[in-house]
């Protein structure tokens, strides 16, 4: 594997494996050996699926404005904030009206992760 396939763009929007998390809600996933970036895009409004993995996980407020569902808690976010949610906690992120970008960080990655599809995983009945 050539050094340059190590290096990305944020921004470059046919970088990384493209999934379908939920309707309005896209991610590009890059992947390690211990650790797993997802860059995901919500549409304005856009609501993602309560569900829960093991694996822990980081999320960056890259750009717009979200609520963050953690656990039994809804907390608003702006761009710049960041936050860490353990393993098996259940989570979603909501869009505000202008959208938003988060950068997701996962460790371990998440084996589902690896490969093309749709969803998010595990959800939260």
């Amino acid at each position: 594997m050539s050094q340059k396939d190590e290096f990305h763009t944020i921004d470059d929007t046919s970088d990384g494996l493209f999934r379908e998390l939920a309707a309005g809600v896209t991610t590009r996933i890059f992947s390690g050996e211990q650790a797993m970036l997802s860059v995901v895009t919500l549409a304005p409004h856009a609501q993602g699926t309560l569900h829960h993995h093991p694996e822990e996980q980081w999320g960056v407020l890259l750009d717009g404005s979200a609520v963050r569902v953690q656990g039994d808690e809804e907390i608003p976010v702006k761009k710049g904030d960041f936050w860490r949610t353990p393993g098996n906690v259940p989570h979603t992120m909501r869009a505000g009206p202008d959208g938003a970008r988060v950068l997701d960080i996962f460790s371990p990655p998440r084996p589902e992760y690896r490969t093309p599809g749709s969803g998010f995983g595990t959800t939260q009945r």
